[in-house]
């Protein structure tokens, strides 16, 4: 059990395990309980049936666990619960539990009613029903069936003489069990020996070989017929088995579809260099690239296009005095250079924004440069001249040439629509203005009378 595999099985939770009250990690080929008693604390149920646990660990922190459900899976002891003080209902249908006795561990979960202990060794011993409810008087329900007060009341008055049948059978199968384990071994070593062959490969011939893997394919299921056709007796060992031979047979499975889309193509072998050594142009990852010869600094400038999102320990770069190679996540890239280089002073750099690789390889043979001198452009200066010696023509022979206009006809502007007349404004103001409201002045009452002493109103 893994917390990945929690929080998958979490969905209904919004993958928050921590606050997990009920989880199905049914038929996960899970081998050993682990986390769960860390990480899920709240489980209230849990489905674990179909799986391959041989044994119950890490479960006693679950305070709150009420089902625990552990059908189909390689159990033959019942411990490790006792810490499960809510556990209401416990299922370990189609397990090895052989030794009974290990129920008294449940002593302790006195909220424990239903059990199903169906398809164990253990159901087979004389008196086994009697046993289990003379031990866990809680119990309500065993194997789907209720227990009654009158079955309770007479298995608790044979309990002594029901138990010691219990102990006997149980060692008598547990001797059964180490004799059928070691002949199993040994049939199944014999077994691997005889069938299992190693095939060299040979391409001197093709057809060969393929004759040959013919008859390898058709042993092989000859083996999985006879495999499946033997009778083996039900155990924890031979469960496993067949979960391994499903394992083998399932990647045989793989490697047979893979060749066939692959093809009997052998994989393709990069070549570097030629048969005598020179380097070849090679651009695998088909990358765009731009190879600039500065002149001035003497140095040739590769600017290659690598992928914007692939991290720089990805990237390998290696700088030969005739090539340059860059290997981008297992593609390579290699320029033939047309002048020798310094790789000791080369330097590559790597753009930020663009992700782009700057090679700069500085040339091998210095050339030698003039020097451009740049000269300066004096202006020259102008002389000045006395404009009269100059032009001496300027002042004697020019004469000031006026425009004759024709004569302009007067007209006379009437200045006196401009302005209205104050009389005009005057009159057409009154004749605006609203008439002003009269107002009456009521008439005195008789009976006022004007006293000087009081004060007048404000």
């Amino acid at each position: 059990v893994t917390e990945t595999l929690l929080r998958k099985r979490a969905e209904h939770n919004n993958c928050e395990i921590f606050t997990l009250e009920e989880i199905s990690l049914h038929q996960q080929e899970i081998e050993r309980l682990e986390l769960l008693d860390k990480l899920c604390r709240d489980l209230k149920i849990l489905y674990l049936q179909s799986n391959l646990i041989p044994k119950i660990e890490n479960v006693s922190r679950l305070k709150k666990l009420e089902y625990i459900n552990l059908a189909l899976n390689n159990i033959t002891r019942i411990e490790n619960l006792e810490g499960c003080e809510s556990l209401k209902k416990l299922d370990l249908t189609v397990n090895f539990v052989d030794e009974l006795t290990s129920i008294k561990s449940l002593k302790c979960n006195i909220h424990l009613q239903e059990m199903f202990l169906t398809g164990n060794p253990c159901t087979d011993y004389d008196g086994y029903r009697e046993y289990v409810i003379a031990t866990l008087t809680q119990l309500k329900w065993l194997d789907g069936k209720e227990v009654e007060k009158s079955e309770r009341i007479l298995a608790l008055q044979e309990y002594g003489t029901v138990s010691k049948k219990i102990e006997e059978q149980q060692e008598a199968y547990k001797l059964k069990q180490v004799r059928n384990i070691s002949c199993y071994y040994v049939e199944m070593a014999v077994f691997r020996c005889c069938c299992l062959e190693k095939v060299e490969y040979t391409p001197e011939s093709r057809m060969e070989l393929h004759k040959h893997m013919e008859e390898k394919r058709k042993r092989q299921d000859e083996r999985d017929r006879q495999y499946w056709q033997e009778k083996v007796e039900y155990t924890p060992e031979s469960r496993m088995e067949l979960h391994k031979h499903m394992e083998e047979k399932r990647k045989r499975q793989d490697e047979r579809d893979r060749q066939r889309l692959e093809g009997d193509q052998p994989k393709r072998v990069t070549k570097f260099f030629t048969e005598d050594g020179r380097p070849l142009n090679l651009n695998q990852g088909k990358l765009d690239f731009h190879l600039t010869d500065d002149e001035e600094n003497n140095t040739f400038i590769l600017d290659l296009a690598c992928y914007k999102h692939v991290d720089t320990s990805l990237i390998d770069v290696d700088v030969q005095p005739h090539y340059v190679r860059a290997v981008i996540k297992g593609k390579a890239f290699q320029l033939v250079l047309s002048e020798e280089v310094k790789p000791d002073s080369s330097s590559a750099k790597r753009s930020q924004t663009t992700g782009h690789l700057l090679i700069t390889m500085p040339k091998m043979k210095e050339t030698i440069q003039p020097v451009k001198r740049v000269q300066k452009i004096s202006q020259p200066k102008l002389e000045q001249k006395d404009t009269k010696t100059t032009n001496p023509t300027v002042q004697q022979g020019t004469k000031h040439e006026r425009l004759e206009v024709g004569k302009a006809v007067n007209k006379e502007m009437d200045f006196s629509q401009i302005v209205e007349n104050d009389s005009k404004k005057n009159t057409s103001a009154s004749s605006k203005a609203k008439p002003e409201p009269k107002v009456e002045l009521e008439k005195d009452n008789e009976d006022f009378v004007d006293d000087p002493e009081v004060p007048p109103l404000i």
